[in-house]
């Protein structure tokens, strides 16, 4: 084989190549070279595979350009022609008029820009334009009053015989037609050595071209049209890969080994229930009922429960996991701060005050006595219910006979940490339980192996948060007045601000995961501390004033929470260890300092903190910026409190990464498809991808290659075994 380092010449012919033809290097086909090699590197395009895959950002349509003989008055048009001349001059009064003339085969067009001189500099001769906009007769020609303009870079077989041209993704030092042209060499070379994945009888079935004709339509498409159909055919084998691997990891709990039996006996449920203070609200009844299905199946229960904050997702978990200890097994609560279950610990031993249960506190906080008494004891079955951090999942730690793991707020842990309670050869039932609505497409990706079950009715008497924005210092004025009033009447108030820096106690999540970048001392000192400085000497002068935030120690912290939950301080001033699980009922009003930085699922979540008692809540997000995105995403709070309304349009803004973490625990790994366009798609390559794990069609031969694809892609992700 040839050096390729000795072929400079980037219109030589290629160089001879005997490997696999998709996994031939760029720089051998023909026209790249070494160079331009490098440069397509740029984009992450080395082999042909990549160059043919390269999914174009757009297309431009030519199809619908005009002769200038059939150009009308009166509505937008558009046509093509290169550049032959160009004229600047000064008008009166101090104006100017800038004119560039197309030559569109035998007529002639122009262009004209009034007080915009510097338009001439961007036209050069023969540069192929489009001009659009609504033409008009002067002095018998046509002429485009400050059209909207498009260069097109051509070759020669582009500016003649190509009526729809894609547009790729670009780097510096190369040319939009030299893309094309090169990835047209890889459609022209290389083709027909693509493999199909999807075996043919199924093409028409789910609607598809070939692979081989997509690639075509792609990149050299005739049509809008037909490129339209080739993107949709790799947005579809993207997103069906994607949903065949939940299939799989669905079909593979539901086919796995035999968990315990959870009977929840009329005797069993009616001792649990008498030990809430509240009868369960028909959304908890219809979540206790489908958990109870499956904690008595024999197979290992897989759920998430989603609820809208204070819709009381704590109690069904506990009823599971009491029955879970009535059928004389063990079961684990694992949150993901150490304040979070502290405060699941509390409300669960005080519930379970008058009971035999045995529980236990596991936290990284133990010193290393209290962690060697409490591991002993787990591991004997002298504890029935033990509620931690991630301790719980840490080696050492072993159950005598775990039946139920619940693990709260999923989405703060990696992708694979619910299969761990799996290892040691126990199969216990895993509820996976959150507080933040999710959006149905990531529902249908992130948890789309899980039976779901959702509650979002509040309990009875709870009142909607009021919220307001609070965007000037007039507004801000009246609103610390009435906190005052409220403060006054026995009331009390959380004011939430973004942390203070970027390094984190451990369990906290630091200001870059939160999506939060300080530029520089002053925006420190914005936070915590320094509000809380503030305040006492200002706002809230005369009364208690807390401070709680992650790089205080675990007893610092339960302190001021402890505080604060009895009535000792009237406000605290917090970072969002606060966000969830915090159950102060007289707590009726919160601050969000600088709203901006928080997503709106995370901003609905700390308004949950409030408006859990019998006195109205009362939310203020303080916000000096006015972007249309943030007054978007601050009016959406202002306008509802349905935490699952909330979480589409915070979807539609963001996008997955920011929803769910996912850009910290490793992003959905998707080539083309992006869940916010394409959520009708992923819906219906999940219906097919189901549909055919289900049938006994899937295992069969044609579906092998298939198979190979998703378990490379996807088999670390979904704790799937990787293919040989």
């Amino acid at each position: 084989m040839t050096d390729p380092a000795k072929s400079s010449s980037e219109g030589a012919s290629p160089v001879p190549y005997d490997g696999d033809p998709l996994a031939m290097p760029v720089q051998f086909l023909k026209g790249v070279g070494p160079a331009r090699a490098k440069l397509l590197a740029k984009l992450d395009l080395t082999t042909v595979a990549d160059l043919l895959f390269y999914m174009p950002r757009d297309v431009l349509d030519l199809s619908d350009v005009r002769e200038p003989s059939t150009l009308e008055a009166g509505f937008t048009q558009t046509v093509r022609g290169a550049v032959v001349d160009t004229d600047a001059r000064s008008l009166k009064n101090g104006r100017t008029m800038t004119a560039v003339l197309l030559r569109c085969g035998r007529d002639f067009v122009r262009g004209v820009w009034f007080n915009q001189p510097w338009m001439l500099k961007k036209f050069q001769m023969e540069d192929v334009v489009l001009f659009s906009g609504k033409p008009k007769r002067n002095q018998g020609r046509w002429e485009f009053s400050n059209p909207l303009t498009q260069w097109l870079e051509l070759d020669d077989e582009d500016a003649t015989t190509i009526n729809v041209l894609p547009r790729y993704g670009l780097t510096e030092g190369l040319k939009m037609h030299e893309v094309r042209r090169i990835v047209r060499a890889a459609v022209e070379s290389h083709l027909e050595f693509v493999p199909d994945r999807i075996p043919s009888d199924w093409f028409e079935a789910w609607k598809l071209p070939g692979i081989r004709e997509s690639l075509r339509r792609l990149h050299l498409p005739n049509s809008v049209v037909e490129f339209e159909s080739a993107q949709r055919r790799l947005l579809f084998e993207d997103l069906l890969e994607f949903q065949l691997a939940v299939a799989i990891r669905r079909r593979a709990w539901k086919a796995g080994d035999a968990a315990p039996v959870l009977k929840a006996t009329p005797k069993i449920d009616s001792r649990i229930r008498r030990l809430f203070p509240f009868e369960f609200t028909a959304g908890q009844d219809k979540a206790v009922k489908e958990i109870a299905v499956d904690l008595a199946s024999g197979r290992a229960m897989h759920r998430l429960l989603q609820a809208d904050v204070g819709a009381g997702k704590t109690a069904i978990a506990v009823y599971a996991m009491l029955v879970t200890v009535a059928a004389g097994h063990q079961t684990a609560l694992m949150a993901p701060t150490e304040l979070l279950a502290t405060q699941h610990w509390h409300t669960i031993d005080r519930a379970l005050a008058q009971s035999r249960v045995r529980r236990r506190l596991l936290t990284g906080s133990l010193t290393a006595a209290q962690r060697r008494e409490a591991l002993a004891e787990i591991a004997a079955g002298e504890v029935d219910l033990v509620v931690g951090t991630q301790a719980l999942i840490q080696k050492g730690v072993e159950f005598q006979s775990l039946g139920l793991a619940v693990i709260d707020e999923q989405h703060k842990f990696g992708v694979g940490q619910r299969a761990h309670f799996s290892l040691d050869g126990q199969h216990p039932h895993v509820l996976v339980m959150t507080a933040t609505p999710i959006p149905r497409s990531l529902c249908l990706t992130q948890f789309g192996d899980l039976d779901i079950s959702v509650i979002n009715e509040l309990p009875p008497g709870r009142q909607p948060v009021r919220t307001w924005r609070v965007f000037n210092p007039q507004t801000r004025k009246k609103a610390w007045s009435f906190i005052r009033e409220r403060l006054g009447e026995g009331r009390q108030v959380y004011v939430v601000c973004p942390r203070v820096s970027a390094t984190t106690s451990p369990g906290e999540e630091s200001a870059s995961e939160l999506g939060f970048e300080f530029e520089n001392e002053e925006e420190l000192a914005g936070s915590t501390e320094e509000v809380f400085k503030q305040l006492t000497e200002g706002e809230l002068s005369g009364f208690r004033v807390g401070l709680v935030h992650g790089q205080m120690d675990a007893q610092r912290k339960a302190d001021a929470m402890d505080a604060f939950r009895t009535g000792e301080t009237q406000a605290l001033v917090a970072t969002t260890v606060i966000e969830v699980g915090v159950d102060v009922p007289n707590a009726t009003i919160i601050v969000v300092q600088q709203a901006e930085r928080f997503g709106l699922s995370q901003l609905h979540q700390l308004r949950g903190r409030i408006g859990r008692g019998r006195h109205q809540g009362y939310c203020f997000l303080f916000s000096d910026a006015t972007t249309v995105e943030v007054t978007k995403r601050l009016s959406a709070m202002e306008k509802t409190s349905d935490g699952f309304e909330i979480a589409e349009v915070d979807f539609e803004i963001r996008g997955p990464g920011d929803i769910l973490g996912t850009r910290q625990h490793g992003a959905l790994p998707l080539r083309f498809a992006d869940l916010t366009r394409d959520r009708k798609l992923l819906e219906e390559a999940r219906k097919a991808a189901f549909g055919l794990v289900e049938s006994a069609q899937f295992d069969e031969p044609e579906f092998a290659p298939l198979k190979i694809s998703v378990l490379e892609r996807f088999g670390e992700l979904m704790d799937l075994p990787r293919s040989g």
